[in-house]
């Protein structure tokens, strides 16, 4: 096993221990590296000093390679482990476009749940939002039977649940600061509601963002849905468009999200995460970050830890 880079060499296997609960040490190393035997592996940290992010570079046979498959077996050795486990392919690792859903990804709330509680009829819009993160109810009946519910709701209610209910997430601001500061466009694009994704959009730093309209009529929600409603399909249509705009192929970007939603700009991206991600979005992307925040997508793009842009 070698730290000096080898040019033959054309996918990485990267390994991110949860901070405080895992590391990437030489037990675990020596748990992967036989599963390697035969791909003349290479180690290189992304985070030595806290052992907490390494990627193993290699080449895998001529033919038959499955990267997910070689992604759960090097999972099970770990044997339930605080550590994400992610295949990808080498070349073009550092991605131009952040593409990332807001709600359960970027903050750490469900807005439309948030607001519902606050108005007392929380129970009722967790359980349709449930069903449709699960993929089990279509988007846009679900937001329409959600914002039924609000009819009525003060509009200043949204303000107070923005202050008191709706947090960042770990790693969101280094992530997008990050890959802004080498070059990349940071991009928000969310079925939740505009008045919410805007103040994500100061909070984080995103240069732009997408999201749906929550009419109000005579200072209080109307209780419907203001078309067009931004969806699976509205979101695989930024990534094309923000990808036109800027001259670059999906390859080039990295979209990141959690529920079934997102699934079509996950998998029409060159790295698609599905991020603390419900079954039907980890079942297509080509990463599942389960462990850890969102400075793990730093990680899977091949930056070290001393090149992090922290808050």
């Amino acid at each position: 096993m070698s730290s000096d880079q080898n040019t033959s060499v054309d996918h990485v296997i990267v390994l991110i221990a949860a901070p405080g609960k895992a590391q990437v040490s030489d037990e675990v190393l020596a748990e992967v590296i036989p599963l390697l035997g035969l791909f003349h592996p290479e180690l290189r940290w992304l985070d030595e000093e806290g052992r907490t992010a390494a990627e193993i570079a290699f080449t895998p046979p001529p033919s038959h390679f499955v990267p997910r498959s070689l992604e759960d077996r090097v999972r099970g050795r770990l044997m339930g482990q605080a550590i994400d486990v992610a295949v990808l392919p080498l070349g073009g690792r550092r991605k131009k476009l952040l593409i990332a859903d807001m709600d359960s990804t970027i903050i750490g709330q469900e807005c439309i749940d948030e607001l519902a509680a606050h108005a007392g009829v929380g129970a009722e819009v967790a359980e349709v939002t449930e069903r449709a993160m699960r993929g089990e109810l279509g988007f846009r009946e679900a937001l329409k039977e959600r914002l039924k519910t609000l009819k009525g709701v003060p509009e200043e209610a949204i303000a107070e649940v923005i202050a008191q209910r709706i947090r960042v997430n770990d790693g969101a601001r280094t992530l997008v600061r990050t890959m802004q500061a080498n070059g990349a466009k940071a991009a928000l694009v969310s079925g939740g509601f505009v008045p919410f994704a805007r103040h994500v959009v100061r909070e984080v730093g995103f240069d732009t963002f997408r999201a749906n309209e929550l009419p109000v009529v005579d200072g209080r929600l109307s209780g419907e849905a203001a078309e067009p409603i931004l969806g699976k399909d509205a979101k695989l249509e930024t990534l094309q468009a923000l990808a036109r705009e800027m001259g670059i192929t999906a390859r080039e970007v990295l979209a990141v999200g959690d529920g079934a939603n997102d699934a079509e700009m996950v998998k029409a991206a060159g790295l698609g995460v599905a991020w603390h991600a419900k079954p039907v979005l980890a079942q297509v992307a080509d990463a599942r970050i389960e462990h850890n925040d969102l400075t793990a997508l730093l990680y899977l793009q091949g930056y070290r830890r001393d090149e992090f842009v922290n808050d």
